[in-house]
């Protein structure tokens, strides 16, 4: 897995996205003190809506960005969003009353919504060998989980000698890094052969891609499977261990760990058995496994029995989270990746919007085991949705029938695109009505202007 680092431009990317997130990292841990410092035992309810508030700020952002990152430098547009990042972490030690953590986190994630979309398609363009970006996933995949336990582990030991309003300073430290790295490289352009007409449009372009895939939708429903798991770890994670058992604050750092734990065991088998068996059974598993770490929750586990399940449900969130960029460079032109990961982002928030204050307010009104279980029902739900919808036979390459269709786009003279010209458009890529007659084919299907919906099961063959 570690080849894929002789990859000049992808190592200096890679690492900075390690060092922020163990940054974030710190302010995880630190955030959930500060909330029940302000808040005590209603830290849930805090921690919940600021984690709310963070979603509205990744689900309105991010495909306002994906929109339009195609026009902007990219490594311009990312060293920018690091500093800003670092500039509002830099405000969170200042913070005396709940409303500015509410404020400041907006700010924060907006930055980060228009950050984390643009980083994760630019490595599909740098890595275009399926196994190689296969292995990249999985690393990116430990990068993420290093937030969840090293990050952790740090903070912990930071705070024997240091208050936790320092882990903020840190944070701010760890993105301006980020940016330094970011910068210190070139990174590919965006390929944009299609001038969208209309905001509106533009906007909801990878949307309208994504949601037309049945693959797609159900990574969808495979979403609100790990956010159902993910809020309950996050949000009453520090009510679970303080309050409930009575334990610390290093305690509380142990279990966030957990959970990364088991997510890095996962990712780092996965480039294997992603040689050998299709995404598919492997994330429909995740979803069984993050519903059953819920339902055994329901049983009030002591201190070591919630680390357990809380591996188990972070290697279950793996197996889904980890192979979805494979299918999001599967079902998209490589011009539309950064529509495609910006909607990928904004609807995957999305469901962390629901389940996020969800589970600060169950935890709170209903108690901890009945938060369990009615979190494990709608994972559970989740993921049987997603084995309905995804359909089991899911060939890269489909025959499939095309209407006659007349339309004026970008194109090239391709084998989608063998006409005459009535007089000079000028050198390819040029625009210019032109008609396609009614035929049928096989080749990789994705949506886009000619596939404007997928075909219907007795239309393939």
């Amino acid at each position: 897995m570690l080849d894929v680092l002789a990859h000049r431009v992808y190592r200096h990317l890679f690492f900075a996205q390690v060092i922020a997130l163990i940054g974030t990292g710190l302010t995880t841990v630190a955030l959930a003190l500060l909330a029940h410092d302000l808040a005590g035992e209603q830290a849930g309810v805090v921690l919940g809506t600021a984690l709310a508030i963070k979603m509205v700020a990744y689900v309105g952002i991010a495909p306002l960005v994906g929109a339009y990152a195609s026009r902007l430098p990219r490594r311009t547009l990312l060293v920018s969003l690091d500093l800003l990042r670092a500039a509002v972490v830099c405000s969170l030690p200042f913070v005396t009353d709940v409303w500015q953590i509410y404020v400041l986190i907006f700010l924060l994630n907006a930055c980060s919504a228009g950050f984390t979309p643009v980083f994760q398609a630019t490595i599909p363009d740098i890595l275009e060998d399926e196994e190689q970006y296969t292995r990249a996933l999985s690393l990116s995949r430990l990068a993420y989980d290093l937030e969840n336990l090293l990050s952790p582990m740090v903070a912990a030991a930071l705070l024997m000698v240091m208050s936790f309003d320092v882990l903020f300073l840190l944070n701010a430290l760890a993105f301006v890094i980020s940016a330094s790295l970011v910068i210190s490289v070139i990174l590919p352009e965006s390929q944009s052969l299609q001038e969208i007409p209309g905001v509106w449009r533009r906007v909801s372009h990878g949307i309208r891609i994504y949601l037309k895939t049945p693959r797609l939708r159900g990574l969808l429903a495979l979403n609100l499977a790990v956010s159902a798991a993910g809020a309950m770890q996050i949000v009453n994670t520090v009510v679970l261990v303080r309050s409930m058992l009575g334990l610390g604050e290093k305690e509380v750092a142990l279990a966030f760990a957990a959970a990364g734990g088991g997510s890095m065991l996962v990712a780092l088998m996965l480039p294997k058995i992603l040689n050998q068996v299709t995404e598919r059974p492997i994330m429909l598993l995740g979803g069984v496994m993050m519903s059953l770490s819920l339902f055994l929750g329901w049983l009030g586990p002591s201190f070591a029995g919630l680390v357990g399940l809380w591996l188990l449900l972070g290697a279950g969130a793996s197996l889904v989270m980890t192979p979805t960029g494979r299918l999001l460079k599967r079902s998209c032109q490589p011009e539309d990746r950064p529509a495609l990961f910006a909607a990928q982002f904004s609807l995957s928030h999305s469901c962390w919007l629901v389940t996020y204050p969800l589970a600060g307010w169950l935890g709170v009104n209903l108690g901890l085991a009945g938060t369990f279980a009615l979190l494990g029902t709608l994972a559970l739900s989740a993921t049987g949705l997603a084995m309905l919808v995804w359909p089991r036979r899911d060939p890269i390459e489909i025959a499939h029938e095309h209407p006659p269709i007349s339309h004026s786009h970008l194109h090239y003279h391709d084998e989608h695109h063998q006409h005459e010209h009535e007089g000079w458009e000028g050198p390819e890529p040029h625009r210019h009505s032109h008609h396609h007659s009614r035929g049928s084919h096989r080749h990789v299907l994705v949506i886009d202007d000619h596939h404007a919906h997928w075909p219907s099961q007795h239309k393939l063959r």
